[in-house]
């Protein structure tokens, strides 16, 4: 897929889930709460591919996310920071420093991973650099997706338990499967 479709594709994809938002909850800050927790699952869609295929299934990644996968999902998950932010800023929701502490970390990571890419497809980093870079990048930013369902199991945030649970669930089963394809591939 060229990266100007998947662009599209994932910009269209946050209308989506915006207009879901707004149509099921209205122009409130129940709407925009609901926009920003469909965004986060659109980017937990899109972060569990690549996850799951990075770096052994980069043909796959290519023909559903470009080449730039990692642009694609950066911009998803931008969006949803932004969406998120507002929220908190509109709904008066102060920020603990503690708490945003790691997923600042995470966010800078996944917003300059698609230039570390860019860098590595012109050979100014070197692959095995690159495939550490991607690995480290990979398990903190699934880290910190595996500890925001913690806090929303642990009833720290409104909404369904069971979505909540089920979320949790999918993002141990990837790690499961991450950790069976890695110790699957060096045994081969």
């Amino acid at each position: 897929m060229k990266v100007r479709t998947a662009i599209f594709l994932a910009l269209a994809a946050e209308v989506f889930v915006a207009a879901l938002g707004v149509f099921n909850y209205g122009w409130s800050i129940e709407g925009l709460q609901a926009t920003t927790r469909f965004s986060g699952r659109l980017s937990l869609l899109i972060f569990s591919f690549i996850f799951l295929l990075h770096p052994a299934e980069k043909p796959v990644l290519r023909f559903y996310f470009s080449d730039r996968y990692f642009l694609i999902f950066a911009i998803a998950h931008g969006i949803h920071l932004f969406e998120l932010l507002s929220y908190v800023y509109l709904a008066g929701i102060p920020l603990e420093l503690y708490r945003v502490a790691g997923g600042f970390l995470a966010y800078s990571l996944i917003f300059l991973m698609p230039w570390f890419q860019w860098q590595a497809d012109r050979g100014k980093i070197v692959s095995a650099r690159f495939h550490l870079l991607g690995m480290v990048y990979l398990f903190y930013v699934w880290f910190i997706f595996f500890m925001t369902y913690v806090s929303r199991v642990n009833g720290n945030f409104h909404g369904s338990h069971a979505q909540h649970v089920t979320l949790m669930g999918w993002v141990c089963v990837i790690l499961g499967i991450k950790i069976f394809t890695l110790f699957f591939k060096k045994s081969n």
